[in-house]
Order: structure tokens, then C-alpha cells, then sequence
């Protein structure tokens, strides 16, 4: 760990001297949490609160406070900030907002402090327009998620990154998936020789072994596969994850989440077991946007829009 540097030999605070550093491409992202009512949500998706849009007033917001973070934390420089990018994830099982900031620029220092301020203005934002009908938001987990460039090098918090634990398929539908050793994703078609791959957009499915722990805790002897998953993972909640967002298992395959869980139309076995099934509420279905091999122990990284 680096010592704080905005002390000098003497214990005065100080501005840290950059001009000797050499201009390099940053980026950091940052996320926050804003937590609201069910009839809150509803309101804001609705765009019913009376006083706009509150996303967008947010998303302004936090862009206004990229601009204004010299002023609000004394030690930070004055920066020619050369792009910021604001997100709003929903997700409506939680009733949570999630914020999502990513803040660029080509210098000499980096922009964590901007990242994070524009998520912190952004959720107070949002509190501020919704407090007429819900004085109970809360706001949380605010955190850097990750930063590239600069001397310290590059930083990805540990919640997006995991690991395949196991590889399932079967060669027909409507029975159980069987673990196997390794396999291969196919370019827009799948994990090859399972019976759900295709031309459609829930080519491959993924489900966590946390949440099948949960399941066996209940008393239930599984095997891999038993909820029709492709890959199990571990070290990723995966159902808090958007559609849209790309996963790049090991060196080069590349999927895009297009569904979070799915509509169960005939109740399985284990649902009639313990009146509970994982696979519609915590499991995820992507397409593949660049096939490779597979096997359990290959990395993920959860890809963010830098």
C-alpha cells in the first residue's frame, strides 16, 4: 500500500505536484445504489413524479458534479474531463437503482474521485426528487469498480470477476443436463451438442453455484445441470446483471446477457420438492458474440462500457 500522499514531510496538507507526470488515457467507473419503494419505482419508471424525469435530472446531475469535484473535495485537481457516461440499471426485484459512471480523460492524473462524485450527486438527485413521496430511499454502496491508466496500474473490483465451476448440456430437451469435462461455444449458436443452442437469443444459460448451495441447503442431493444450466459460476451474482452486458470467459469468448431469469410454464420436480425453483428467478441466458473452448476453472470478467 503507497503512503497518503497529500501530507508533505511535515504533516501539511498539500496538493500532489503532476507536472512531472506524463499524459496517459484514463478511465474509472464507479456505482452507487439508491434503494426506494415499490409505488417509488413504479412512479419513476412511469415518469409520474411530479417534479420530471428523474432519471434524466440525475443523469444531468451527476454530470454537473463531474465538472464541480475540485470544488467539493479539496485535494483534487482541476481537470479537463474528455467524457462521462451515466447509467441507470433498474432492478425491479430489489427495488433498487443502480448508477453506473464512467468518467475519461487523456492526463496526468486520474478521475476516480470524478467517477465516484458523479455517481454520490446523481443518487442524492434522485432523493431529492422522490422525497415528496418516499422518505425512506436509501443510499448505499457506493464504490470504484474500476480504473485503467496511470503509475498505480489498472484495478477491477472482485464482484466482477468469477470463474466457471462446472459445463452441463444435454443432447435433448426437457431432461436434465449432465455435467461434462469441456466443450466448445459456438458463434451465435451455443455450447455445441446441447439441445438449446440455435439461432435464438437464449443460446446459452448460466446460474450461480451460490444460489444452487442455497437449493441443496434445503435438503436436496443435486448434480450439475439440474436446473438446465449450461455454465455454473461462482463469484458473480449473476441476476443483478443487464441484459446487454458482456462476459469474456478466458482469453477471447464473449457473451451478451439477453434474458435475467425466465417464465416457468410446467413446474419441475424440484419445485414440487421444496415449493421453490432457482433457474426463473436467479439464472441468466446469453447469446455468443465469439465462440472458443471451455472448461470448468476459465475466468470471467464482467465487461463494463469503458
Amino acid at each position: 500500500m503507497g503512503r497518503l500522499s497529500h501530507f508533505d514531510e511535515e504533516g501539511r496538507s498539500r496538493m500532489v505536484d503532476v507536472g512531472d507526470k506524463s499524459a496517459s488515457k484514463r478511465v474509472a467507473i464507479a456505482k452507487g445504489e439508491v434503494k426506494v419503494g415499490q409505488e417509488t419505482l413504479r412512479l419513476i419508471k412511469d415518469q409520474k413524479i411530479e417534479k420530471g424525469n428523474v432519471l434524466e435530472v440525475a443523469r444531468v446531475a451527476g454530470i454537473m458534479g463531474v465538472k464541480r469535484t475540485p470544488d467539493l473535495i479539496p485535494m483534487c485537481h482541476p481537470l479537463l474531463v474528455s467524457g462521462i457516461d451515466l447509467r441507470f440499471n433498474l432492478r425491479e426485484r430489489d427495488l433498487v437503482i443502480e448508477i453506473l459512471a464512467t468518467v475519461k480523460i487523456s492526463g496526468k492524473t486520474g478521475v476516480e474521485m470524478e467517477a465516484l462524485t458523479a455517481v454520490s450527486i446523481a443518487a442524492l438527485t434522485i432523493y431529492d426528487m422522490c422525497k415528496a413521496v418516499d422518505k425512506g430511499i436509501e443510499i448505499g454502496e457506493i464504490k470504484l469498480l474500476k480504473k485503467s491508466g496511470g503509475k498505480s496500474g489498472d484495478y477491477l473490483a472482485q464482484e466482477l470477476q468469477g470463474e466457471v465451476v462446472a459445463l452441463c448440456k444435454s443432447e435433448e430437451k426437457g431432461v436434465a443436463k449432465e455435467e461434462v469435462s469441456e466443450g466448445y461455444l459456438k458463434e451465435n449458436h451455443g455450447l455445441e451438442g446441447d439441445a438449446h443452442a440455435g439461432d435464438w437469443h437464449r443460446q446459452v444459460s448460466l446460474l450461480g453455484e451460490e444460489d444452487i448451495d442455497i437449493m441443496k441447503s434445503k435438503g436436496l442431493e443435486l448434480e450439475m445441470g439440474a436446473f438446465g444450466e449450461n455454465i455454473v459460476t461462482k463469484g458473480l451474482n449473476l441476476s443483478n446483471l443487464p441484459v446487454g452486458t458482456k462476459l469474456l470467459l478466458g482469453e477471447g469468448v464473449l457473451l451478451e446477457v439477453t434474458q435475467i431469469g425466465k417464465e416457468c410454464h410446467d413446474r419441475c420436480k424440484i419445485y414440487y420438492q421444496v415449493g421453490d425453483c432457482i433457474m426463473p428467478k436467479r439464472g441468466i441466458f446469453a447469446k455468443v458474440l465469439k465462440g472458443g473452448p471451455i472448461a470448468a476453472g476459465v475466468k470471467i470478467e464482467v465487461m463494463l462500457n469503458d
